[in-house]
């Protein structure tokens, strides 16, 4: 979806696996999906502190956070939604080969658009997270009021009441969070980043 012309890649002299080296651990896109309410935020928030104080270079990105500037211009339509993972999708891939972990959490609730951003990735360097929770758990914890709102009728295309969420079918980590608490959660996440060998 190139519409820019007359453009040239310029080539770095600093490539990304001298990056990874310097940094003593592989970058890699972790990428946080679930309803509204999951855990994704809290989880991520969690997961960054953990690998500072391990001396990880990370950084994470959270979907409200980005819709304050990079996205501020885009709604919640599927159209929107589309352009939103693109954008953060393309922002990843940049982090990737800035030799940082990066962490998103984003409902991003279409399978297309999640499989666009690995598509883009090299090999593993996309890790989906399913921040697996009912939707009437996440109702029920409604941590920002918005189902609420939703169910009101003052949020059009919500996720979960009147837009859809098509859950991983096939994600290289499940956290239950019904189930599971924080730390349990980013334990398991660092535990698959060191078997894996990116720390």
């Amino acid at each position: 979806m190139n519409t820019s012309t007359n453009i040239i890649w310029h080539d770095s002299e600093v490539t990304k696996e001298e990056r990874q080296d310097r940094n003593s651990h592989k970058s890699v896109v972790i990428w946080f999906t679930g309803f509204s309410g999951s855990g994704k935020s809290t989880i991520s928030v969690a997961l960054e502190k953990a690998l500072y104080e391990q001396h990880i270079h990370s950084y994470r990105l959270d979907g409200d956070n980005v819709r304050h500037g990079l996205n501020s211009n885009l709604g919640f339509s599927p159209e929107d939604r589309k352009e939103n993972i693109r954008r953060i999708g393309e922002v990843g891939k940049l982090m990737v080969d800035a030799g940082i972990v990066t962490m998103t959490a984003f409902i991003s609730p279409y399978k297309e658009d999640r499989n666009y951003v690995r598509s883009i990735l090299e090999e593993k360097e996309f890790i989906e997270v399913y921040t697996k929770c009912s939707l009437n758990e996440c109702e029920a914890r409604d941590p920002k009021g918005l189902y609420k709102k939703a169910r009101a009728g003052e949020i059009k295309e919500f996720t979960g009441i009147n837009a859809p969420y098509e859950a991983p079918t096939n994600p290289e980590i499940v956290i239950d969070t019904e189930k599971q608490t924080v730390d349990e959660a980013v334990g398991a996440i660092i535990s698959y980043l060191k078997d894996n060998r990116y720390i």
